[in-house]
């Protein structure tokens, strides 16, 4: 069967074909080498082939079959082994590892397709009536775990593809608002918005392949959250589709109405329905969007100066800054110099670094920032002095808008190298937080002791870096990324690290997450970050609005399946 909705390759991030490629980058094995103690190994394939394996046929019953294709249409309900695997696990790391490696877990009986509000109501209402979960599927992107099945759950699951969900259906111009379905992809939802002379300017990292209502249902946020905010300051209105009925709220700016339904539905994974349409806000398009770099001598300095363009108020879309670790990791990436301008910006940059050292700077401590300005020519001229003074003043030097530039076109390739580290057995994966400005080092530092300490008690050598980004007024966000190769039980050391990063943010007094959510992956944290009463309230709510535990059960509290069983 034909997919109805072009997804992601079934064994990793992306597209086929699309991979992370180190052989014209030729400080990158070194680099590896250094951190990680390994040599790479050159690509062995570009694909692995899904007819190697053998997919369990499902076991989807007669009469909850006819009932999909009732509702929906019977070209629109797939019992399809490749679709089925696609739509049984999402991107993180664990998942990943076990897929490529042909181990599916838990499969969905069945991926339905409704193309409206209707259907998913009719899809719900089969469900219910089969005793079937239904767990909502975007893009398939998320890595916390939303989207991995139960095993033992013995009911059928059916995987509701929202896909056909989509489109921009309405433009309040005078207001700044868009309807929009759920199931619409970032940049099918951009190209449509830039047609008009709007955006949305919400890019999260997974923005090529994830939809406006996984952004929704995940309190997702983005690259520009500093100046368009995070999807909980863009989304509106929605309209949520529950076993029960349909909830519908309008699109207002504020109310006063008890407690917030929309703020339930934001991040609720599932749990509480099917989100399948969204009222957002949006923006028009600025008349000129430049980035720029600077280099800071080192973190301390760098988190100064962020936090006093946060505290001046200095309009930008975003700020970013990686430590010393990141700053390393990002220049062994750069391509080979080729043409004769590459070459003369190599010894441009060689010459930089010597400047700096005899300046007293240690090169090995440097920190590489970009903040990203949009407006007017005249208001993206005037911030640009006023960050350049403030990152003069902590010592840092502008590097202009060269580096920006190439950090923007490749802001979306990141997640590749995950799968090309699998590849060479290792483990690299990524854990996010948000502290106030008052704790920001000390949550640094206590996160590298804990990724070190467990690196130590593994035996392994290892690798984390960090960067900020996502700046609030009393703090900001800190984007771990931890490294290190793998043994014979990839999963419980998986599990001793992550356990080790995620404890530190939470005695620390950071988040638990920032914007990937909870999904199975943080549940075990819950009660230590929203106390025990806060979890009893989750509870109750999902108890009380799914009795049946019919949608996505085990996500956000209560996750019937957890890898760090195994420590």
């Amino acid at each position: 069967m034909k997919p109805l909705v072009k997804r992601m390759k079934w064994w990793g991030w992306g597209e086929e074909g699309v991979f992370f490629n180190y052989a014209n980058k030729p400080a990158f094995a070194p680099f590896v080498k250094r951190a990680l103690g390994i040599d790479l190994r050159p690509r062995q394939t570009d694909t692995i082939p899904f007819d190697a394996s053998t997919v369990p046929a499902s076991t989807l019953p007669d009469a909850l079959r006819d009932a999909l294709v009732t509702a929906t249409a019977s070209d629109r309900v797939s019992t399809d082994a490749h679709d089925r695997v696609v739509h049984g696990h999402g991107s993180s790391v664990t998942e990943l590892l076990h897929v490529s490696r042909f181990d599916y877990g838990r499969l969905p009986e069945v991926v339905v397709y409704p193309a409206d509000t209707d259907e998913v109501a009719a899809v719900l209402a089969a469900c219910v009536d089969a005793d079937a979960v239904v767990v909502p599927y975007g893009g398939g992107t998320n890595i916390s775990r939303s989207l991995q099945l139960d095993p033992d759950e013995p009911r059928p699951i059916v995987s509701l593809d929202t896909g056909l969900i989509s489109g921009v259906h309405e433009l309040d111009e005078e207001s700044g608002l868009a309807r929009i379905g759920a199931g619409m992809l970032g940049p099918d939802l951009e190209e449509d918005l830039n047609a008009r002379g709007w955006t949305l300017g919400h890019f999260p990292d997974s923005f090529t392949h994830s939809t406006l209502g996984g952004w929704a249902a995940t309190r997702s946020s983005g690259m520009q959250s500093d100046k368009y905010g995070d999807i909980a300051d863009i989304v509106r209105g929605m309209t949520v589709v529950r076993p029960g009925g349909i909830v519908r709220l309008r699109p207002v700016p504020v109310e006063s109405t008890g407690p917030s339904l929309r703020e339930m539905f934001i991040g609720s994974e599932g749990r509480l329905g099917v989100i399948t349409e969204v009222w957002v806000q949006v923006h028009r398009q600025p008349e000129e969007r430049v980035v720029v770099a600077y280099m800071y001598p080192h973190w301390s300095a760098a988190v100064e100066a962020i936090h006093t363009m946060s505290a001046d108020e200095i309009p930008t879309t975003f700020v970013r800054i990686s430590d010393a670790h990141e700053t390393a990791f990002s220049l062994s990436t750069q391509k080979e110099a080729i043409t004769l301008k590459k070459k003369v910006e190599a010894k441009g940059q060689e010459a930089l670094w010597a400047f700096m050292r005899k300046r007293g700077w240690d090169t090995d401590e440097m920190c590489i920032s970009y903040v990203c300005f949009e407006g007017s020519k005249d208001e993206v001229d005037a911030r640009r002095r006023k960050v350049a003074q403030v990152a003069k003043k902590h010592g840092a030097l502008v590097l202009g808008t060269g580096p920006g530039a190439l950090y923007d076109q490749k802001k979306f390739d990141t997640p590749y190298l995950r799968d090309f580290l699998l590849e060479q057995d290792v483990l690299g994966d990524v854990s996010e937080t948000a502290a106030p400005w008052s704790k920001l080092n000390d949550v640094h530092r206590r996160v590298y002791q804990a990724a070190e300490d467990a690196y130590v008690a593994l035996g392994k050598r290892g690798w984390i870096m960090c960067h900020l980004s996502h700046s609030y007024h009393s703090g900001a966000c800190l984007y771990f990324t931890f490294a290190f190769r793998a043994g014979d039980d990839p999963d419980r050391e998986y599990a001793s690290v992550k356990v080790a990063v995620q404890q530190a943010f939470v005695d620390a007094g950071a988040t638990l997450s920032h914007h990937h959510g909870v999904g199975m992956e943080h549940a075990p944290w819950m009660e230590q970050v929203v106390s025990t009463e806060g979890v009893a309230i989750i509870r109750t709510l999902f108890d009380g609005t799914d009795p049946g535990r019919h949608l996505n059960p085990g996500k956000v509290i209560d996750a019937p399946l957890s890898i760090y069983d195994k420590l």
